[in-house]
C-alpha cells in the first residue's frame, strides 16, 4: 500500500488563490521598501554554519537547522567529541552548513563580502524564507518568509524614524485597522541592568522581561531567580512591570529611573528624537508606543528594538527589528551602523485572511476561456489566443470536446471571467460568442471587436 503523502509540520503548501494573496502581501511591502530607496538582493538558502552560528544567542542557535554532510565528508565526523560527550562541537563535525536562520545575518555577512561594490549607506530589501527548528504552533512555522529591509553605514536616527513610517504605510496599505508599533532601546536595557547592579546579567535580564505578556510578573520574577538575579535588583526593576502612561510620562519616569546611568540616558536620548520625529510626522493607522520591557531574544541589537502586533487577532509579533552597530565586526568588517526591519509575511498572511482583508480582485481568475467545439473549431481558436496574448491577455482553450456543461463548470473553478463560444454555425459567420460568466449576458463579436475590446 501507497504511503499517505504528508509534508513537515511547520510547513505549508499553497494553493493557487493562496499564492495570489500572498503575492499581494509581498507587492504591496515592495511597493512601500522601494519608495524608501531600498534596492532588492538575494542570498543562498544555506549558509556555512561558522557564519550563523553564535550570532542568535543560546536558544537561536538550538533553533538553526543543520544540514548533514555528505559523501566523503561524513568521515570527518568527530568521533572523539562524541566519545567525550561533546555533543555541540560532534554536532558542528557532521554539519558544515546550515539553513539560514533570518535575512540579517546573511546580510551581515553579504556586505562584508561585496563591500567594495557597494555605496554606503547601502540600503536594501530582501524577501526569501528562512528556517528554524521550532515547535510548530499558530502564527509559528518551521518555514516562513521575511520581508526585510536595512541599512548599513550610518548611525543617523533619521533612519528609524522612515522605518516607523514604512510599519504603518504597509500595514495602512494591507487595510490592517489596527496596529501598535512598541518601541525601546537596547542602551535603556543596558542601563536597567547596570542600575539594578546586574550588568553582567542584561542578557538573562532582557529575555526574562521580554516575556512579561506572555508569563506575567510572577513568571518573570521567577525566571530572573533562575538566572541569578538577587532579590535586590528584582525589587528595583519590579516598578517597571507596571509602567504605564503616555510615551511623554513614561520617557520622564525613566529619567528619573536611568539618573545615574550615562549609558541607559543616552538611550532615553535616542528614543526622544525618534519618538518626537514620528508624532511631528503623523502616522494613518499606527499607535506607537515606548515600551520598556521589549527586548526581543537576539543578541546583536544595541539601538532601537522595535516589535508590532496587530489588534484582534491572537497572533504574536507580525513585524520587528532594530539598530546593531557592529553586526559586520563578527565578519572583520568593525564600525559599520546598520538597522534594519523585518515583516513577517507569514503572520500577516494569516491575519489578512482571519480579518478576511484582501481585495476583491486578489484571486481574479482566468481573464477568457474558449470553448472547445471539435478539432477545426479549436485550432481557430488557438490562433486567436496568440494575438489575444500578444495584446496581455490571459486566456487558453479548454483541451478536448467534451459537453459543455463540463466546460463552463471548468470556467466555474477557474473563476474565469468570459467564456468565448465559436461553433461551426460562428466559424462560418467569422462571429463568436462572448459570455460574461458574472451577468450572464452574452453578445456576438467579429475577431477584429472582440481584440479591441479586451484591448480596451
Amino acid at each position: 500500500m501507497a504511503q499517505k503523502p504528508a509534508i513537515p509540520k511547520g510547513t505549508r503548501d499553497f494553493l493557487p488563490d493562496e499564492v495570489a494573496r500572498r503575492t499581494y502581501i509581498f507587492d504591496t511591502i515592495k511597493s512601500v521598501f522601494k519608495s524608501y530607496g531600498f534596492a532588492p538582493i538575494e542570498t543562498p538558502s544555506f549558509e556555512l554554519s561558522t557564519t550563523l552560528l553564535g550570532k542568535y544567542g543560546e536558544e537561536g542557535d538550538r533553533l538553526i537547522f543543520r544540514i548533514l554532510n555528505s559523501g566523503e565528508k561524513m568521515k570527518k565526523a568527530d568521533l572523539e567529541a562524541l566519545q567525550s560527550e561533546n555533543l555541540a562541537r560532534f554536532a558542528n563535525s557532521l554539519a558544515e552548513k546550515a539553513l539560514r536562520y533570518d535575512l540579517t545575518v546573511p546580510f551581515a555577512r553579504f556586505v562584508v563580502q561585496h563591500q567594495n561594490e557597494l555605496s554606503f549607506p547601502f540600503k536594501r530589501y530582501q524577501i526569501q524564507p528562512v528556517w528554524r527548528a521550532d515547535r510548530p504552533q499558530h502564527g509559528r512555522y518551521q518555514e516562513f518568509y521575511q520581508c526585510d529591509a536595512d541599512v548599513v553605514g550610518s548611525d543617523s536616527l533619521l533612519y528609524e524614524v522612515d522605518f516607523v513610517q514604512i510599519f504603518d504605510q504597509v500595514l495602512t496599505n494591507l487595510q490592517i485597522p489596527g496596529f501598535t508599533i512598541m518601541i525601546n532601546n537596547r542602551k535603556v536595557l543596558s542601563g536597567i541592568a547596570e542600575v539594578s547592579g546586574e550588568s553582567d546579567k542584561l542578557i538573562d535580564i532582557t529575555v526574562a522581561i521580554d516575556k512579561l505578556d506572555k508569563i506575567g510578573e510572577d513568571g518573570v520574577v521567577k525566571e530572573l531567580k533562575e538566572k541569578g538575579v538577587s532579590d535586590k535588583a528584582i525589587e528595583i526593576i519590579s516598578p517597571l512591570f507596571k509602567m504605564n502612561g503616555s510615551n511623554e510620562a513614561r520617557l520622564e519616569q525613566m529619567k528619573s529611573f536611568l539618573k545615574d546611568s550615562e549609558i541607559g540616558l543616552k538611550g532615553i536620548e535616542e528614543l526622544e528624537f525618534v519618538l518626537n520625529q514620528t508624532k511631528e510626522l503623523g502616522v494613518e493607522r499606527a499607535e506607537v508606543v515606548f515600551d520598556v520591557t521589549l527586548a526581543r531574544g537576539l543578541n546583536y541589537y544595541t539601538g532601537a528594538i522595535f516589535e508590532v502586533k496587530a489588534h484582534d487577532v491572537k497572533m504574536g509579533s507580525i513585524c520587528g527589528g532594530g539598530r546593531y552597530d557592529d553586526l559586520t565586526g563578527l565578519f572583520g568588517l568593525s564600525g559599520l551602523s546598520g538597522v534594519g526591519i523585518s515583516f513577517g509575511a507569514d503572520r500577516i498572511y494569516d491575519v489578512l485572511n482571519e480579518l478576511n482583508l484582501y481585495p476583491e480582485d486578489t484571486n481574479a481568475g482566468l481573464t477568457l476561456l474558449f470553448a472547445n467545439f471539435g478539432e477545426k473549431e479549436a485550432a481557430y481558436c488557438m490562433k486567436l489566443t496568440k494575438k489575444l496574448r500578444q495584446v496581455g491577455v490571459d486566456c487558453e482553450v479548454y483541451p478536448s470536446a467534451v459537453k459543455m456543461q463540463k466546460q463552463f463548470k471548468y470556467a466555474d473553478n477557474r473563476k474565469v471571467k468570459f467564456v468565448a463560444l465559436i461553433g461551426e454555425d460562428e466559424l462560418n459567420k467569422g462571429q463568436l460568442q462572448i459570455k460574461n460568466m458574472e451577468s450572464g449576458e452574452q453578445q456576438a463579436m467579429t475577431e477584429t471587436e472582440l481584440l479591441h475590446y479586451f484591448k480596451a
